[in-house]
């Protein structure tokens, strides 16, 4: 299993959104390395639901429940996404204020590739920020 970041701007949406729609395609990706970094997603692989720009935060964890295939909002087949279901919201959001001050996230990728809407995270930066916002599997 591998653990990833994926990022989103509330407003356009949000964790709540993710959470009502049950199953939800992550489309919309269009630069190559998150392109990438999708495609690299397994079914069962986890990732960290992120709202980018106005709120800053990691605020819960989906699960990747169909690999990659064409993105159904892109022209070109070059691009994909992938299906994604909420397993469970943080009860304590971690901010990227927080993530920067921790020195056990320094080398996280959120850091190193800001710009990055996916992303890869360590199974440690996995489990440390899992235990910061106070997730358990289910």
């Amino acid at each position: 299993m591998a653990f990833w970041l994926v990022k989103s701007e509330p407003e356009a949406f949000s964790w709540t959104q993710q959470v009502d729609h049950g199953v939800e395609p992550w489309t919309g990706v269009r630069n190559y390395q998150a392109r990438n970094n999708l495609s690299a997603m397994k079914n069962g692989d986890l990732a960290l639901f992120y709202h980018s720009v106005s709120e800053k935060r990691i605020v819960g964890v989906v699960e990747v429940v169909r690999e990659a295939y064409p993105d159904p909002t892109a022209d070109d087949p070059r691009w994909v996404c992938v299906d994604v279901k909420a397993m469970g919201a943080f009860a304590h959001p971690v901010s990227l204020a927080g993530i920067k001050a921790d020195p056990d996230l320094a080398e996280m990728a959120l850091l190193k590739q800001s710009r990055l809407s996916v992303a890869p995270v360590t199974d440690g930066e996995f489990r440390h920020l899992t235990q910061i916002g106070g997730w358990t599997r289910p």
